[in-house]
């Protein structure tokens, strides 16, 4: 649903001439100041002056217009929750500018371009006032963000909820093991220290985790690490006695105090002829408090660290990833049940049971994003999110489309399924025959070391592209441990920074193919895989190759497969995967009949 944003936006374009910033346009992108792809609601600013709610956009208003730029996940959505106020920009098709390109193209030149430069990456500013350079307009920061002034006392409180100590019975190595190793890339650097703003890489390298960000254990902090100390900087509501006692050595100091820390390092800087190390996806905010001349652009050492599980990380995704499936047997076998019955159910009703079976699960914390539970034309929209009181019931004669996952102590989870629970049409069954075979070639692919997520993209599109069809998402993302179900820096698709990160033994990744007709339905197939050597009959190079091991178990969906487009390798494929599904959930849901008799049924050798 849209809402009316005409008073906000009339709100927000008054200040332009206020506190004498005299700015023509301000930006409003969806990240926080840590570049989060999921924040806390007070920083939800594009989302609050836009409506749109989707994870993945970029706001610019200026006197003249109203612009929101998004991806292919999103034009549906998009389409349905701007107000006539806006005008959508589908980022990726002809004719479309980038947001870049509109403020160079679109704005007259000489314009004053407004921006919170806690929100904006040191490399996305420097890109842009090079662009911006050649039509005279100029970047503004302001001192405080124009949304949330115009925002006022709607504005939701910044969380502070407390954060929690994740055992090294869960994350395979201590805080202080994970310090020696930056501290040792620093010397090998030869650098004073790093500056570290992701959320997902401070809550990692302390052992930490919180509940700032729905959906993501993660807390608002920065830290800095040097060769002789480390500072957390954290509100100090959010610690209580155990997780202080656990940061035994570690400086703690107010969120805020960053700032101040880092412009007094200048004089020690200068005299030691060393600088601090930050990634390019670090605020402008940042690199300004201690200066452009004494900081180093790397891509994260601790983000690569991240991103290469070890093996006790690995057990728990294997071992969260079964529980999680017996979850959703249950689920799909209930759901089936009371469709067959002719009891309605709409899309929320359904993954509030969900969530239910999820949670009897031990070691369950709380889901690792919002589920996406769509019947019909809503599966056609990627990020779908059904609103309680605002969604459809689930017609048991279309396509259902359930991507789902959870976050456990252990590991966090991410599945999509496609089900029908009626007679599928022969289209619907070619479309999901040809995303399953993409999804099956990507799973048994073999590769070189050093090949990366954007040359396997094409594995998992050749079938669909053999039918002239294609979807607009990445085949995979990364996914944390007991952390952020997107992690990177790796992932599969056509996104160039994909290209940039070779796959590695021990890094996770979605196997996600899909297709989508809007207005009619939507298809997914999603499992988690664990990237690991293999050994060929032949080593050519001697660089080793690569494969991947499925961690997710949950029956694929047969009355949609059209057997008669199979391989019989992907036959196998298939009943090898059913007859694993069997063997690992069976005897987690053996006091569920309903379940028991759904998995066999589900899992029948084709």
């Amino acid at each position: 649903m849209s809402v009316s944003t005409g008073e906000r936006l009339k709100a927000l374009r008054a200040l332009f001439q206020s506190e004498q910033l005299n700015v023509d346009a301000f930006l409003i992108p969806s990240e926080d100041a840590h570049q989060s792809e999921y924040g806390a609601d007070c920083y939800q600013r594009r989302q609050w002056i836009s409506g749109f709610t989707g994870s993945a956009g970029f706001a610019i208003v200026s006197n003249l217009e109203a612009a929101l730029f998004t991806d292919g996940r999103y034009f549906l959505q998009a389409s349905e929750q701007l107000d006539e106020n806006w005008t959508l920009m589908k980022q990726g098709l002809p004719g479309v500018p980038t947001w870049q390109e509109y403020l160079v193209n679109r704005l007259p030149a000489g314009s004053r371009i407004g921006l919170d430069a806690t929100l904006t990456t040191v490399a996305d500013a420097r890109d842009l006032q090079t662009r911006l350079d050649t039509v005279n307009s100029k970047l503004v920061p302001v001192a405080r963000n124009l949304v949330d002034i115009a925002w006022g006392s709607e504005r939701p409180l910044p969380p502070h909820d407390k954060v929690f100590v994740h055992p090294v019975e869960y994350a395979g190595e201590s805080h202080q093991d994970k310090l020696l190793k930056i501290r040792q890339h620093l010397k090998e650097k030869n650098q004073y220290g790093v500056i570290v703003s992701a959320l997902d890489e401070i809550a990692w390298l302390f052992n930490l985790r919180g509940s700032d960000v729905e959906c993501n254990p993660v807390f608002y902090a920065y830290a800095v690490v040097t060769q002789d100390d480390a500072i957390l900087y954290i509100n100090p509501e959010k610690l209580t006695e155990s997780v202080r006692q656990h940061l035994e050595g570690i400086q703690l100091k107010p969120y805020d105090a960053i700032f101040a820390d880092l412009a007094q390092l200048k004089d020690t800087l200068n005299s030691s002829q060393q600088k601090m190390l930050i990634d390019n996806n670090t605020s402008l905010a940042i690199e300004e408090a201690v200066g452009a001349d004494f900081v180093s652009e790397e891509r994260s050492f601790i983000g690569d660290a991240k991103a290469i599980k070890n093996e006790r990380e690995l057990k728990g995704m294997r071992d969260c990833h079964v529980r999680d499936g017996a979850a959703l047997v249950q689920y799909f076998a209930w759901l089936e049940k009371q469709l067959l019955a002719d009891n309605q159910l709409d899309e929320v009703q359904a993954a509030d049971y969900l969530e239910k079976m999820r949670a009897a699960q031990q070691d369950f914390v709380g889901l690792s994003f919002p589920t996406i539970s769509s019947t019909g034309p809503n599966g056609a929209i990627i990020h779908y999110e059904p609103e309680r009181g605002n969604c459809k019931v689930i017609d048991p004669n279309q396509i259902y489309l359930c991507d789902s996952g959870a976050q456990f102590k252990d590991g966090t989870t991410d599945c999509t399924r496609t089900l029908h629970f009626g007679t599928p049409t022969a289209y619907e069954k070619s479309c999901f025959t040809a995303v399953l075979q993409g999804h099956i070639a990507l799973d048994m692919a073999v590769f070189p070391t050093g090949t990366t997520g954007y040359l396997l993209d094409p594995f998992a599109r050749q079938y669909l592209w053999k039918q002239g069809l294609d979807y607009r998402h990445g085949t995979g993302h990364g996914v944390g441990s007991f952390l952020n179900v997107h992690e990177g820096p790796h992932g599969i698709g056509v996104r160039a920074p994909y290209n940039n990160t070779p796959l590695a033994a021990g890094m996770t990744v979605t196997d996600e193919p899909g297709y989508y007709e809007d207005g009619k339905f939507g298809i997914r197939i999603e499992n988690v895989l664990i990237v690991r050597k293999i050994d060929t009959p032949n080593d050519f190079g001697g660089r080793g190759y690569l494969g991947f091991e499925h961690v997710t178990f949950v029956p694929i969906g047969l009355n949609l497969i059209d057997e008669n487009l199979l391989s019989p390798a992907e036959k196998k494929w298939i009943n090898d995967y059913h007859t694993e599904c069997v063997e690992k959930l069976m005897p987690l849901i053996a006091n569920d009949p309903d379940a028991v008799a759904w998995l066999k049924k589900e899992t029948r050798p084709l």
